[in-house]
């Protein structure tokens, strides 16, 4: 397994990118919770500090949405 680039998340479309990314090579991160993908991204080197838990809730709400559109139609 490859490591994960080491970056610093500034924005939120960094963030979505981190999340969609961590989603697809570990797609049993898609049910975790905004607190524990928090920890997950911080574990992986995708941020060098915690990233806020808000914004963490709003870009999987996205990501979800990507990858099931039907459940943005709701």
């Amino acid at each position: 397994m490859r490591s994960a680039p080491q970056r610093s998340i500034q924005d939120d479309l960094n963030l979505l990118a981190a999340i969609r990314e961590v989603y697809s090579r570990l797609p049993e991160t898609y049910y975790r919770e905004p607190w524990e993908l928090q920890h997950i991204l911080f574990s992986l080197g995708y941020t060098d500090d915690l990233a806020d838990e808000a914004k963490i809730d709003a870009a999987i709400k996205i990501a979800r949405t990507d990858r099931t559109p039907d459940e943005g139609a709701a």
